[in-house]
This record gives C-alpha cells, structure tokens and sequence, in this order.
C-alpha cells in the first residue's frame, strides 16, 4: 500500500509541534461545530435510519439485532463496549497520531492529512444525510440502547457518549458515515504499516474490528453506516498526497522560492574546496582508457592497446579476461 503523502517530499524534520497542535485543535473544532450546525430535521433523520435498516435486510446484512441483543443481555459484554464507545477513539486515535509525529517523522504528514481530509468529508455526510441511530428509533423495531441501560456505570448520560448533562452539545443523528469506525481504520492501517512490534501489528487488526462490533452492538450505528465510514476514509486516503503537494507548493509561495540546492559533493563535505580570484583552470581530459577504467568500477576492461569503445563493447577478435583460458606463460 503506498504512503499518503508527496514522495517528492524529503523524509525531514518533524514540523513544529505547536503549529500541528493548533492545526489540529482548529480543524476540530471546525468538525465539531459543524456536527452541531449540520442536525437536520428529526422526521428525516429517522426516515434515513429505517430505509437503511430496509435495504440492510434486503441484502441480508442486519448483524445490528443479534448484537444488540446479546450487549442487552449480558452486561459483562454491554457495560466494557459502552466503555469503549465512549472513549476509545479520543484516546487511541492522538495515541497514534503521536507516535508517528514521535517515532515515525517520514509518516507523519501524510497520515495527518489523511486524517484530516477523511474527517471533514464525514462532515458532509452528516450534512447531506443526517441519520437516526438505531439506538434512538422506537422500541418497536427491536433496539435496545445500551448508553442508556448502562449510563449508571459511566459518565454517559443517555444522550450517546456525551457527560450526563451535556448531550445537547452533541449531534445524535450525526451517524452516516461512523467516523468510529473511520478513525479506528486510520489507526489499524497505521500501526500494521508501520508498528514494528508483533502486538503492534496485531492490534492494528484487533482494533478496528472491535470498532465495528462495539458501535453495532450498542446500537449506535447500523452495518451500511460502518461501510460509509471505511469509504470517506479510503476518499481521504486517495486524496491526501495531492493536498500535501497542494500545500507545499502554496507554503513554498508563501515563504518564497527555496535557493537551488548544493552540489553533492561540496554539501558532503568531500570534494575539493572551492577556488577563489582567478577561475581555477580546468581539469586536463582524461584519457580513454582511464574514463573506461572509471566506468568499469576502478577495473581497467580487457580490449585490445590502443583500441576506443564504449563501455561494455567488444569488437569481434576481442576476448574478456574470463574469455581467455589461455596460461599467461603461452602469452
């Protein structure tokens, strides 16, 4: 899978830790408050929730009931995926995002920016089809909401994972797509990628898989809404290295064109210092057989004296050292 990011780009220093603070802080604010701007009408919403609950069981794919029923039923299930809910995805996703910023520089820009982008475009899912969460439809369809039925145990209230009290600062019907589910898909590929631990590696399957099961059994999301949020993800990652080109060049603009880069062998420190008043006179040809024997490697090539080729040619009555079985007392 190739990196979300310009591999034009050097693999550099870290950018500054408080420009990427803030950069984050105010796209997420931008995120949140457009969450709270884009609530839609109730009546909508739960009609955007029952067609997708209809086309779920149309092709087969209601795994929300069994779930549900079984995290309702058994609380030592229900109360740890309330739990998880709730709070997994604030810790573990700047978990990650840290640890690339920390151990994995080269990395870090892409994913951010992946991030980033996948976000906001969840943002015009929310806007354009603003959905009920099984959790909030009526009884009659079966669902049970466990945020509810477990609120005793956490500081969730019954208003999805929000502190009792504070619900109305969030956007229950903001379900399609489940950026739970594509945050936690941007963590799993991240750590397979790059985690060189074996439990790294591993958790960057478990986690997202764990994802899915928590916001159906809890009834936060339906199957299709999981679905969604694997595709704004996929949209992000496809996009992400033409806004990092996009970026770069408009920062390059900004700051002004950088200076033409140095010579490799004056920046290296290696090759001879540079002449200064008259102009140096220049370097005497080098003859043919010691530009073939530098092509060659330092290994002067087996040709007959006298005779000019190219590299690597060799005229019909010529022979190669391996060529030649001949004792070197016979010649």
């Amino acid at each position: 899978m190739p990196e979300p990011a310009d591999p034009s780009l050097p693999a550099r220093r870290r950018p500054r830790w408080w420009t990427e603070l803030l950069l984050i802080a105010v796209v997420y604010a931008a995120y949140s408050g457009g969450r709270l701007l884009a609530r839609g009408d109730v009546s909508t919403a739960v009609d955007h929730g029952l067609a997708i609950l209809d086309l779920e069981k149309l092709l087969f794919l209601n795994a929300e009931h069994p779930l549900n029923r079984l995290f309702t039923e058994e609380p030592w299930i229900g109360i740890p995926a309330d739990f998880a809910y709730a709070s997994l995805h604030y810790l573990v996703t700047p978990a990650v995002l840290v640890w690339l910023y920390l151990r994995r520089p080269a990395a870090y820009l892409g994913a951010r920016t992946w991030l980033m982008l996948s976000t906001l475009l969840g943002l015009v899912g929310f806007t354009l089809m603003p959905t009920c969460p099984p959790r909030l439809l009526d009884p009659v369809h079966g669902f049970t909401d466990t945020m509810a039925q477990y609120s005793s145990y956490g500081w969730w209230g019954g208003e999805a994972s929000a502190p009792r009290g504070l619900g109305g600062l969030t956007n229950q019907y903001a379900a399609m797509p489940s950026l739970h589910v594509g945050w936690a898909l941007w963590c799993g590929v991240l750590l397979w990628r790059h985690g060189r631990h074996p439990l790294l590696r591993a958790a960057g399957i478990v986690y997202p898989v764990l994802t899915v099961l928590v916001v159906l059994g809890t009834a936060n999301h339906y199957l299709l809404d999981a679905v969604a949020g694997a595709a704004v993800m996929g949209i992000g990652y496809l996009a992400a290295p033409r806004a990092v080109r996009l970026a770069g060049a408009l920062a390059a603009r900004i700051g002004g064109r950088p200076t033409a880069p140095t010579a490799p062998a004056a920046a290296s420190g290696t090759g001879p210092a540079p002449t200064t008043g008259a102009a140096a006179a220049p370097a005497a040809p080098a003859s043919p057989h010691a530009a073939a024997t530098a092509r060659e490697g330092g290994r002067a090539p087996a040709v007959s004296g006298g005779w000019e080729t190219s590299a690597r040619e060799r005229l019909p009555a010529q022979r190669t050292t391996a060529d030649d079985d001949t004792p070197a007392a016979a010649r």
